[in-house]
């Protein structure tokens, strides 16, 4: 089944490795026009490191369709970074949106947690008339090599909806060279899913810097409410979305799995 009624579960090994909230909303222009001081004196204690950068957005095009279509260059959007001292949690600000992510998730009570203050601060200070989008989006990683599973297929591990081919019974893991699933799917009246999800080796960045050469399994959800969602139903909307993430995230892996993420 594609949505799982298993029970949440918190594990040990949890292969979540960057967790995404965001929440969109009407141009707020004083954002991108004035430096965010208020902002940043309500939650410099957790998040003590700034830095400010210039998004560059593309150009439109006007009178497309007529005799003369011109491409007119758009003004770059502020997007500013306060960063928490162990470089692991993040809030970014643009006039568009707030978000925070992690690449250290300890589970959703403590996510949420982290969450609560700069949303509210935000809130207080430039009083958004709602969000427009609220998304939430786990990056998860599985590695057999540090869940002790370097001997199992990943048709022992994964559910065969997102394995594509290599599902197939005639099908060696070891001769597919690309294979991925993308899907696009409605969660209830509000709610929607973008999941990718396939074998892959994460590439290092750094210059010179040695490459990983296991082959792990990406299982990326990116979940999101549309609508007018008022600021004061924003926390009921993504406890919401993590109810569809955990059905979701539970249906695409096997008790074999399970077991070696060392439920709780």
């Amino acid at each position: 089944m594609l949505f799982s009624k298993h029970p949440r579960t918190v594990y040990a090994d949890a292969p979540a490795h960057e967790v995404i909230c965001q929440f969109r909303f009407p141009t707020i222009l004083a954002i991108n026009d004035t430096e965010p001081a208020a902002f940043q004196d309500a939650i410099r204690e957790d998040f003590p490191q700034f830095i400010r950068r210039e998004d560059t957005v593309p150009p439109q095009v006007e009178g497309l369709g007529g005799p003369n279509p011109q491409i007119k260059q758009q003004k770059p959007v502020t997007n500013y970074h306060f960063v928490a001292a162990d470089n692991l949690w993040k809030i970014n600000l643009t006039q568009n949106f707030i978000a925070l992510s992690t690449l250290r998730y300890t589970g959703w009570e403590d996510f949420a947690r982290e969450l609560d203050k700069p949303l509210a601060e935000f809130i207080r200070i430039y009083k958004p008339a709602y969000f427009e989008r609220v998304g939430l989006r786990y990056v998860n990683i599985i590695s057999r090599e540090k869940l002790s599973l370097r001997d199992s297929a990943w048709t022992e591990l994964i559910a065969p909806a997102y394995l594509g081919a290599m599902a197939e019974p005639d099908v060696r893991e070891e001769d597919v060279l690309n294979s991925a699933v993308d899907l696009q799917c409605k969660l209830d009246s509000s709610c929607a899913a973008k999941v990718h999800a396939g074998p892959g080796r994460l590439r290092a960045n750094q210059p010179d810097a040695p490459q990983d050469t296991e082959v792990k399994f990406i299982f990326d959800m990116d979940l999101s409410m549309g609508g007018q969602v008022s600021c004061n139903l924003s926390a009921g909307a993504l406890e919401t979305l993590h109810a569809h993430a955990t059905e979701l995230f539970e249906g695409a892996i096997t008790d074999t799995l399970r077991t070696a993420m060392k439920p709780e």
